[in-house]
């Protein structure tokens, strides 16, 4: 099959990218290696992979989607608290124009879309685990972008008879986590015998997914996933911050310095995934413990170290 992935420099985006061409698929990255964090970074990610530079928001997506069998739609502006202030306007243009016009160009050519949407969609959600009908309240702008994604892709599945299927990930982590999220820091502050800011009390929880295993939801809604259906990618390891903490410092063999710092907007208390819609339709489980997950990306972080 020929595929198109869309952020494929990026953290998920390169994992998936890299195992459906072992898979002896022919793939296609775009990229608009945007400045959120290093791009150096994504340019190591995108090492070995086929990505063409463009910027979803402006650039002729045509010629990129005409041969296309299917479409991986992960590109977009990450991160919860930068959504808020002066920076929505990159959300604004990197999430929800960019994803009005990967759709309206798809929409005609009759390929499938698997676009990738999140667990920030919730909110603090109203019940736990939460399933996918749950009524979406999310708490930051950078989850409001998201539902905003989701109704774009109902709205051109009702007129244009998009083929999109929505999945929704939650708290996704292994080797090429963005640098600014909690596990990379916190890897990075044992790695260098320094201190890990902490914001809150450590009580607020998360579905931590492995990355692999969103790899394999992602590319099973390619393959089974119902048109117009939205599935829940969460990981079989709920902890809380101080848990996760505990866990990764036993993987490390080192203890951490924790400076706790007052919460920030945008962070829901908890958040669960129900995902039994995805283990019947896509015939897909988490399979990596949060152990194994974070000795993973302890073991690539400093071999990344180690070579340098």
């Amino acid at each position: 099959m020929k595929y198109v992935v869309t952020g494929a420099a990026g953290f998920i985006g390169s994992h998936l990218a890299e195992a459906l061409v072992a898979a002896g698929h022919d793939v296609t990255g775009v990229d608009s290696f945007t400045d959120y964090y290093d791009p150096a970074l994504k340019e190591e990610n995108a090492r070995g992979l086929d990505v063409v530079r463009a910027d979803l928001a402006e650039d002729p997506l045509e010629d990129l989607l005409d041969d296309a069998d299917g479409i991986f739609h992960l590109a977009g502006q990450p991160g919860v608290r930068a959504s808020f202030g002066a920076g929505f306007t990159d959300y604004l243009s990197r999430n929800l124009l960019a994803s009005q016009r990967l759709f309206e160009a798809a929409a005609p050519l009759g390929r499938r879309v698997v676009f990738a949407s999140s667990s920030s969609v919730y909110g603090d959600a109203e019940r736990y685990p939460t399933p996918e009908d749950t009524e979406l309240h999310p708490i930051s702008p950078y989850g409001i972008t998201k539902v905003a994604c989701e109704h774009l892709v109902r709205a051109y599945t009702q007129r244009d008879r998009l083929d999109a299927v929505v999945l929704r990930y939650f708290t996704v982590y292994g080797p090429r986590q963005r640098p600014d999220m909690a596990f990379s820091r916190l890897v990075r502050a044992l790695a260098d015998a320094s201190a890990f800011e902490l914001y809150g009390d450590g009580t607020i929880s998360r579905g931590f997914t492995y990355v692999d295993d969103v790899v394999a939801a992602t590319v099973a809604a390619m393959e089974r996933g119902k048109a117009g259906a939205v599935y829940n990618v969460g990981g079989g390891s709920e902890a809380t911050m101080n848990e996760a903490i505990g866990v990764l410092e036993r993987v490390a063999g080192r203890r951490l310095e924790v400076i706790r710092r007052a919460p920030v907007a945008g962070d829901p208390r908890r958040t669960a995934a129900d995902t039994a819609s995805a283990r019947t339709a896509l015939h897909w489980r988490s399979h990596v413990d949060l152990e194994s997950g974070l000795r993973a990306q302890w073991e690539w972080a400093t071999s990344r170290v180690a070579a340098r």
